[in-house]
C-alpha cells in the first residue's frame, strides 16, 4: 500500500516549520545578546561554543569517529561560506547599509539558491516553485515596507551585503552537493567551530577599543538560546531539510521574518502592522505552493 503525497511530506513541512520557529529567533536573542557586548563577539562566542558542545556530545558520549584527511577540506569550505564569510560580510555591510535592507536581504537566499542548483547540477527548477519564490520575496518586501521607507544604503555596503548572502548560497548548495563521509552532528560540529575560528579576524577588525562589554545575565541569556535551540537544533533541522531538496528547503527561509516580527512584538514591544499581515499571507501562499506534493502519474 503506497503512502499519500500528503503523508509522505509531512516529515519535511513539520521540520521546515519547527526550524523557520527557531531560526528566526535569532534576531530577537542576538537584538538582547548585543546590548552587552558587541556583535561580533557575541557571534564569535555563540559558535564556538556550539561547536564544542556538538563534538564534545559526538567523541565522548556518542562514540563518533575523526574526520579523515579529505573531510577536512569539506569541513573547511562549508564553515567559511555557512559561518564566516555569510556573518563576517554581513556584520560589515550593516556599518553601510540600514537596518530594514538588512531584514529583507536574506529574502533573496531562496532566489539564489535556486539559481545556483539549476547552474551547479543542471536540475530545473519547476515553473510552481519560481512562482513560490516569487510571492515569498513579493511577502517579505511588504512586510518589510516601513522599515525600507526611510533605508539609506552606500554601493559598497550593498555589494557586501550581495556577497554575504551569495556565499550563506553557496554554503547551501555546497553542502547538498558534496558526498558527506560524516554524521550531521560531527559536520554541524566541526563547521560551527572552524567558522567561529576564521571569524576571530573579523571580530578584530570591527573591535572599538573603547567599547566595554558587559558580560551579564542578558549576555549569557541570549548566549544560551543562540547556541543551543539555535545553533545546534535549528541547524541539524536545516541539514535534514538540504540533504531532502535544497530548493523546497530554501524557501522555509521565508518564514523566517514572519516568525522574526511575532516574537519582536511579543518580546521587544515592537509594532505587528497592516503590511506584516499582507506579507505574511503572500509568505504562506507562496509555502502551500512551493511545499505541495503532486502526485505522479505512472503506467501501472
Amino acid at each position: 500500500m503506497k503512502s499519500s503525497p500528503l503523508h509522505s511530506t509531512t516529515p519535511f513541512i513539520i521540520t521546515g516549520l519547527l526550524f523557520s520557529m527557531l531560526w528566526a529567533s535569532a534576531s530577537v536573542a542576538g537584538k538582547i545578546g548585543i546590548q552587552s557586548v558587541e556583535p561580533l563577539l557575541l557571534f564569535n562566542v555563540r559558535f564556538l561554543l556550539a561547536g564544542t558542545i556538538m563534538l564534545v556530545y559526538a567523541y565522548l558520549f556518542a562514540r563518533k569517529k575523526l574526520p579523515k584527511r579529505g573531510d577536512w577540506k569539506q569541513l573547511v569550505i562549508f564553515g567559511s561560506l555557512n559561518t564566516t564569510l555569510y556573518l563576517g560580510l554581513y556584520i560589515i555591510a550593516l556599518k553601510q547599509v540600514s537596518a530594514g535592507i538588512g531584514s529583507l536581504a536574506p529574502a533573496t537566499n531562496p532566489l539564489m539558491i535556486s539559481v545556483l542548483t539549476a547552474v551547479w547540477t543542471g536540475r530545473r527548477v519547476k515553473a510552481v516553485q519560481w512562482l513560490s519564490i516569487a510571492l515569498g520575496m513579493a511577502g517579505v518586501i511588504i512586510a518589510t515596507y516601513p522599515l525600507l521607507q526611510n533605508s539609506t544604503a552606500t554601493v559598497q555596503g550593498l555589494i557586501l551585503m550581495l556577497l554575504s548572502m551569495l556565499c550563506y548560497s553557496a554554503g547551501v548548495i555546497y553542502f547538498a552537493e558534496t558526498k558527506w563521509q560524516l554524521p550531521s552532528i560531527v559536520i554541524n560540529g566541526w563547521q560551527v567551530f572552524i567558522g567561529g575560528i576564521l571569524l576571530l579576524p573579523f571580530s578584530l577588525l570591527m573591535h572599538h577599543p573603547n567599547t566595554i562589554n558587559y558580560f551579564d545575565s542578558k549576555f549569557w541569556g541570549a548566549e544560551g538560546w543562540l547556541v543551543i535551540p539555535v545553533s545546534i537544533i535549528s541547524v541539524q533541522l536545516w541539514l535534514y531539510l538540504l540533504k531532502v531538496d535544497a530548493v523546497r528547503a530554501s524557501l522555509w527561509l521565508f518564514l523566517c521574518p514572519v516568525f522574526g516580527f511575532v516574537y519582536a512584538a511579543i518580546l521587544l514591544n515592537e509594532p505587528i502592522t497592516v503590511y506584516t499581515v499582507v506579507g505574511t499571507l503572500f509568505v504562506i501562499i507562496g509555502l502551500y505552493l512551493g511545499q505541495k506534493k503532486r502526485p505522479v502519474n505512472k503506467m501501472e
